[in-house]
């Protein structure tokens, strides 16, 4: 049984090489992946590589612009992980990030203020890329912060951690 054909484990590798290739944010095989905004966008240019010859430059500028954006949508990621694991939420800091088309804001009156705080911590850290547009998936977790009275400790601790000024990356380095 070790060795038949029926493990269902066996093409674990595989799946999560191909959720990757997609670019799954979230859930993995969730069909609604494509739904936000930075999604479509990374799913055009994929699609748009598939239809070019390898050895062209423009599949390879195109390559290249696929790697940029994934490693940036993975750094943002990160650094929203870290100030949440270091606000206390270690074990639920995935979940807090994870969004999908089914999620939905917790208290129609915190979008206003999930806004404000989502530009606020556009326009006074670093804990998104200056030329990064911003997602709407951020403003999901934010909402969540403000149901778990966080959202400000977050805004202090990435204003700590990632401050605006020019030439600091962050404080613990």
């Amino acid at each position: 049984p070790l060795c038949s054909n029926n493990n269902p484990y066996a093409s674990f590798g595989a799946t999560l090489a191909r959720d990757e290739e997609q670019n799954l944010w979230s859930t993995p095989h969730d069909v609604t992946h494509t739904e936000a905004d930075d999604d479509r966008v990374l799913f055009n240019m994929i699609v748009g590589r598939s239809q070019l010859d390898k050895d062209s430059e423009e599949w390879q500028k195109l390559n290249y612009d696929i790697y940029t954006l994934r490693q940036t949508r993975k750094e943002v990621r990160s650094r929203w992980k870290h100030i949440l694991e270091d606000l206390g939420f270690q074990k639920e800091a995935d979940s807090l990030l994870s969004v999908t088309k089914l999620s939905i804001i917790s208290d129609s009156q915190n979008m206003s203020k999930a806004r404000d705080i989502l530009l606020k911590l556009s326009e006074e850290t670093n804990i998104f890329p200056t030329s990064w547009e911003l997602s709407e998936r951020y403003l999901f977790v934010v909402d969540r912060l403000i149901a778990l009275d966080a959202a400000d400790e977050f805004f202090k601790l990435a204003s700590m951690l990632y401050p605006k000024r020019a030439g600091v990356e962050r404080a613990d380095e």
